[in-house]
């Protein structure tokens, strides 16, 4: 490879890269799901489930749109990790396939669940996953060569609680709360998620206030769907965060708002394109728009295992659609680490490690 040839998956890949949006269950692999499945038929379970494989729709090939990508989480996602086992496997297996991808940092997130049947609550479910986490991380240390690089490679994981917006004002402190009560243990930020046609959700304010308070890091999706009007973003930005998700539907008057903030813009193509929340394909994506506008960009995947698409096939596809040189590519990834909720020696430690891949690239260039 060299800085001037064009740029291809096999530099993206090696490209150290940060994954801001990031949606724990979305991104467990049907592979994954399957051997889950596997695991429980084998156990007698009792599971009447379908092979994940079959039953799962190909969103490539148009089997998926914004109105049936939500029961997938219901009727397959959660049947099937819906114990201490699932999850951590599950866990497990998102954060390698993050790792294998040249992901160096990621923020990780999820709805803290209830899972009556195995005994877990919200808080049990959220220190599952963070368990998880930890025993990720001390598989990789056991894995890595004992040489003076091995603590800059590795995958680094912090996780960010999200609020659905069914959620009660009751429910979304509680999220706070728990964010807060595990910071100590990667916990680094709230998030609003769920159908974007589920409306009102001022009532989730003062859950979003006492973020703030605590010095949370917030993110929201925003502008999934197009608006009557521009009252509930309006509302969103009083809150406040310092990133936004999606920024599909954005009038002008808050997209002035936004650069002039400077937020963070977690951008997903491949889920926007293939679930049709934008038109007109790839080369459409409003990704152009906000690259010229010299935005803070954080490219991202969303839900790698519904839309099959890895960070690494994102960067090339805003190559080959944007015309974005190496040396562009490298400027997007390095960038996104400003909006990264992780502390100063974080980011300092990304930092490192693409300036390093940088000047091994140059001197490729130069033999």
């Amino acid at each position: 490879m060299s800085i001037s040839a064009k740029p291809d998956l096999a530099f993206t890949k090696a490209l150290p890269k940060v994954e801001l949006h990031a949606h724990l269950t979305g991104s467990i692999s049907k592979q994954c799901l399957h051997d889950i499945w596997l695991a429980k038929i084998s156990a007698d379970a009792g599971l009447a489930l379908e092979d994940p494989l079959i039953a799962i729709p190909s969103v490539k090939d148009g089997g998926i749109d914004v109105v049936s990508f939500f029961p997938i989480f219901d009727r397959y996602i959660y049947a099937l990790v819906c114990d201490e086992e699932s999850i951590r496997h599950a866990t497990a297996s998102v954060l390698q396939d993050f790792a294998d991808d040249g992901v160096c940092y990621v923020e990780l997130r999820t709805t803290p669940r209830v899972i009556a049947t195995a005994g877990i609550n919200k808080e049990g479910y959220v220190s599952i996953v963070l368990d998880a986490m930890d025993d990720f991380a001390a598989s990789q240390q056991n894995r890595l060569d004992a040489d003076a690089t091995g603590k800059e490679k590795k995958l680094h994981v912090k996780l960010i609680l999200s609020i659905d917006r069914k959620n009660t004002l009751q429910e979304a402190m509680e999220v706070v709360a728990l964010a807060a009560k595990y910071r100590d243990q990667g916990i680094v930020g709230i998030d609003l998620c769920g159908n974007p046609t589920r409306k009102p959700i001022s009532h989730l304010s003062p859950a979003f206030a006492e973020a703030k308070r605590l010095g949370l890091g917030i993110t929201v999706h925003f502008a999934e769907m197009p608006q009557d009007g521009s009252e509930e973003l309006e509302m969103m930005l009083e809150w406040q965060p310092q990133r936004l998700g999606h920024v599909i539907h954005v009038p002008q008057d808050v997209k002035t708002v936004i650069a002039e903030r400077q937020l963070g813009l977690e951008l997903c193509l491949s889920c926007n394109v293939l679930c049709k929340l934008s038109r007109g394909g790839f080369e459409a994506h409003h990704f152009g728009e906000w690259w010229t506008a010299g935005g803070k960009i954080a490219l991202s995947t969303d839900d790698v295992g519904i839309f099959e698409s890895s960070l690494s096939e994102e960067y090339a596809f805003v190559a080959k659609h944007f015309g974005l040189n190496r040396e562009q590519l490298w400027d997007l990834s390095r960038g996104a680490v400003d909006v990264v909720f992780g502390d100063r020696e974080e980011k300092e430690r990304v930092w490192r490690l693409m300036d390093k891949f940088w000047e091994q690239e140059g001197r490729r260039e130069r033999t």
